[in-house]
Order: C-alpha cells, then sequence, then structure tokens
C-alpha cells in the first residue's frame, strides 16, 4: 500500500471516528509500529490530526468554537435538525458529546424550556446561550480523547436521573452487532445512560453504518431511534428496520 493510501485511510478512521489508536491501525494496515508512527507524525505535521501517545484525534473534534473543520459538516446538519423533532418543551435531556451532538446544539429552537444534561463540556458551553435551558453538566473523570466526563461518579450520578430522551452519537453500528465501541470504561457509562432512559436516539452519519468495533454496548433492541442523513427509506437502512426501532 502506497503512503498516500495509508495516510487517506488513517484520516478517513480520524474522521469518522474521532479519534484512533496506533495498535488498531497496524492490524488495519499490516505495516509496522515504526511505519504507523511516521505516518501519524506526518499528518500531525501537516495540521491533519492530533498525535497523541498510543494513537491520534480528530482536530474537529477539539474545537467547539471553530467548526471549519467538522468532517461531513453538512449532513451532520441534516441529522441535527431531524433529532430537533423529537425534542419538546418540559423535557429532561441526556446528551453524549460529539460535533454530530454539537450541530443539534447549535440548531435548536432559540425560545426552547427544557433541562439538559450533558457530559460533555463543549456541549454545556454551547448550551449555555438559551435563556429557557436548564444546563446541567455530569462530573467524574475527563476524558482527554472522547472529551466527554466518565468513570463511577458520572455513572452514580445519571443512574438518579429520569431522562425523558437521550441523544447520542456513535463509533459503529451494525445490524447484528448493534453499538459497539473501543473504551471499556466509557462503554460502561454508556449502560448506565440506557438504563436511566426512557428514549434513546442513535445520532450517526451513514458511513459508520454496517460497522463493529471491539466491546459491545447494546443491541439495536435498546434503541428507539436512529438518525442519519439519509432518507428512512434509503435500501442502505433495509437491514435497521425492526419493530422496536424507528428511522428518522
Amino acid at each position: 500500500m502506497l503512503k498516500k493510501e495509508r495516510h487517506d485511510l488513517i484520516m478517513r478512521q480520524i474522521n469518522l471516528h474521532n479519534r484512533v489508536l496506533s495498535s488498531d491501525l497496524i492490524q488495519l494496515l499490516q505495516v509496522s509500529e515504526d511505519t504507523i508512527r511516521r505516518d501519524l507524525q506526518e499528518l500531525a505535521d501537516q495540521n491533519l490530526l492530533f498525535k497523541v501517545h498510543g494513537g491520534a484525534l480528530s482536530k474537529s473534534y477539539h474545537s467547539s468554537f471553530d467548526d471549519s473543520t467538522v468532517y461531513a459538516k453538512d449532513r451532520k446538519i441534516v441529522i441535527a435538525k431531524k433529532a430537533i423533532s423529537l425534542i419538546k418543551d418540559g423535557m429532561v435531556i441526556l446528551t453524549g458529546g460529539g460535533t454530530t451532538i454539537l450541530e443539534v446544539v447549535k440548531h435548536l429552537p432559540e425560545n426552547l424550556n427544557a433541562t439538559f444534561f450533558t457530559i460533555s463540556p463543549m456541549v454545556a458551553i454551547e448550551l449555555a446561550r438559551f435563556p429557557n435551558i436548564e444546563v446541567i453538566i455530569i462530573g467524574g473523570t475527563f476524558s482527554k480523547n472522547s472529551q466527554i466526563s466518565y468513570g463511577g461518579h458520572a455513572i452514580n450520578q445519571i443512574s438518579e436521573i429520569n431522562i425523558d430522551l437521550c441523544l447520542l452519537g456513535t463509533s459503529a453500528i451494525h445490524p447484528e452487532n448493534g453499538l459497539t465501541d473501543t473504551n471499556w470504561e466509557i462503554n460502561q457509562l454508556k449502560k448506565t445512560i440506557f438504563n436511566s432512559s426512557n428514549k434513546i436516539a442513535i445520532l450517526c452519519i451513514s458511513e459508520k453504518l454496517n460497522i463493529t468495533q471491539r466491546l459491545k454496548v447494546c443491541s439495536l433492541d435498546n434503541i428507539d431511534y436512529l438518525i442519519t442523513e439519509l432518507d428512512p427509506k434509503s435500501s442502505k437502512l433495509e437491514k435497521y428496520k425492526s419493530k422496536n426501532l424507528k428511522l428518522l
């Protein structure tokens, strides 16, 4: 595989998942650790990603104020506008983090009256400009990679909330394997979120469909809404249709 092909594939993984582990890239590309290290350094030198210990992070994921580098921004705006149709006055809503959730917040009605809990400080900052929204940040250990709070303290807080609607992004979703991710501790947080939420909406661009990662979060039966930029009647979504899952 040529260097440019490796770089393009690395950037695709970064854009889709916001972060990538060197160990996963080594397995995916079938190259040495030294090769991946050099590739990540070259991409970092081009200001395309943040190189960190053990992998790399997306640049767009780490700035809520400069969204010029957000991957698939137009598609995420389409998703955001669909998600907003689920939000009603008086609701108690919990959000995850990530660029798609930030687009939801940026497009909320100015006069919305609701309570938002969030595990993302960046989302909380965006929510703060709405005069009728009460914003409550879930505290805990802060993940520098995912930019969210997690751990036992966060889990205890979320377990005590009766959530009307939860809005979460995802790294991967598959019709048979459900939601999957790569971080064990954050997966435990997500499972608590699912147990505390009356309705769950998963927001993701269609490029994340039919992907499976190492750790299981939940099956499709635990999800109420799957929101993509696609028309719900799209053939790409055929395998995701079930009696418990509504496509938006």
